[in-house]
């Protein structure tokens, strides 16, 4: 019996940690409410795409959703988070919700009457996502406001897990709904889910910034990216997540792979995307030791270094099952790093701060995988797609080992001198910038 008490203790102990769930009812809440509202949105992400080819019958306009729900992330995310630090945080978030769902609201009404342009849909996608980027860095300092700091890496994985389980389960209910009732009822499901959210954020306490308020305008803003380009261990972990997207981002890359190596294929190419999720959220659901261990900075290069390695060796592998279980290493390295940049990020930055520091990380990570895509179509182009998976894969190592040599406090897993003390709080006064660590 002691052998398999063992053995059942070894097991409780790697999977995802839930005290969180119980230790804060309101992060309980918070985490159902948003569960639900990204179900939503994955099924609206996958109705807008059919809707919209479905009328075009077009590459281009098909493209353009992805143009249409980066742009305003991208646009409006550091400013939002200029506002979120001047304003209650609670408040903030609601109002984007409320946006949210009102666009959702709208393309039901456009889903269920139809013949409204593209053009007009694409618009309202673009409102939602304006919308999203106002909300997201409001709600970026939630869990550090309402969960212990210890439980803060835990808290954020079952946000994590919860956010992979929609993006597997929302598609196919998305392709239900489509196929039984239509387009009109997957946005207004949409529209529903943000109620949920809604109520579940309207029962937290008011979350007005700690330690003064950002000033007004492009000011506030840039005194987020002083204090990016002055804290060594937060700016390290956003570059070495933009080195990891931008250097070695391989889904722009799996068509022509599957092209090249196993005879276009499309059941392969489902499998690529399929891989790289099922690696994420098998990470997700065993990271207790990760969470607990309290060390996010080195393993946080570590897990970027094995994304890289892992999609290089996918790019000179010629055995589909070999492909798929890099792949699937790759999305649970991902999945890990992700979750100790976060971690980072919001334990390691002043709450006066907190909602232009995860604006930029949210840009950082809109922006780096378009780019990466971007970047591994040119150089397929100009020369194959093992070629973009190789040498982006070895670019992300020498990146990521960049990064840590030259930040030795995050390879380290040490805190920077001034956190804790008043250098690193902005003052109270909004008319003055926050204090950078030097």
């Amino acid at each position: 019996m002691k052998p398999l008490r063992s053995l059942t203790g070894s097991l409780t102990g790697s999977l995802i940690d839930v005290r969180p769930l119980r230790s804060s009812p309101p992060f309980r809440r918070l985490l159902i409410g948003r569960t639900v509202s990204t179900l939503g949105s994955f099924m609206t992400m996958v109705t807008v795409m059919y809707q919209v080819w479905e009328t075009t019958r077009s590459p281009a306009w098909s493209g353009a959703v992805g143009l249409a729900q980066a742009l305003p992330m991208i646009g409006i995310g550091l400013f939002a988070g200029s506002w979120a630090d001047r304003t209650d945080r609670r408040r903030a978030y609601l109002l984007a919700n409320a946006g949210q769902a009102t666009c959702s609201a709208l393309l039901a009404v456009q889903g269920f009457t139809g013949h409204v342009p593209v053009a007009a849909v694409l618009a309202l996608v673009a409102a939602q996502s304006g919308f999203g980027a106002l909300g997201a860095p409001a709600a970026g300092v939630f869990v550090p406001r309402l969960v212990p700091e210890e439980q803060v890496a835990a808290a954020l994985a079952l946000n994590q897990a919860t956010g992979q389980a929609m993006m597997l389960l929302g598609p196919a209910a998305a392709g239900l709904v489509l196929g039984r009732w239509g387009v009109g009822t997957c946005y207004l499901l949409d529209a529903l889910s943000f109620g949920v959210s809604f109520a579940a954020a309207f029962a937290l306490p008011a979350m007005p910034p700690e330690g003064g308020r950002a000033r007004p305008g492009l000011g506030g803003v840039l005194d987020g990216l002083r204090f990016l380009g002055g804290h060594r261990v937060v700016r390290g972990a956003l570059l070495t997540d933009l080195a990891a997207t931008l250097l070695a981002m391989p889904a722009g890359l799996f068509p022509l792979v599957n092209d090249e190596r196993f005879g276009g294929n499309p059941r392969t190419l489902g499998l690529f995307l399929s891989a790289l999720a099922v690696g994420g959220v098998l990470a997700t659901a065993f990271s207790g030791p990760v969470t607990r261990l309290g060390r996010p900075g080195p393993v946080m290069l570590g897990s970027a270094a094995l994304w890289g390695a892992a999609l290089a060796a996918f790019g000179l592998t010629r055995s589909a099952w070999t492909g798929l279980a890099l792949l699937a290493a790759a999305g649970a390295a991902d999945s890990i790093a992700v979750l100790c940049r976060t971690t980072l990020v919001q334990t390691r930055t002043p709450d006066a701060l907190l909602g232009r520091v995860t604006a930029a990380e949210t840009v950082v990570g809109q922006a780096g995988p378009q780019l990466g895509n971007l970047r591994a179509g040119l150089v397929a182009g100009a020369t194959s797609g093992t070629t973009a998976l190789v040498t982006g894969g070895l670019l992300c190592l020498a990146a990521v080992a960049a990064v840590a040599a030259s930040t030795p406090r995050l390879r380290r897993g040490e805190r920077e001198p001034e956190e804790g003390t008043a250098a690193a709080v902005p003052r109270a006064r909004t008319d003055e910038a926050p204090a950078v660590p030097e």
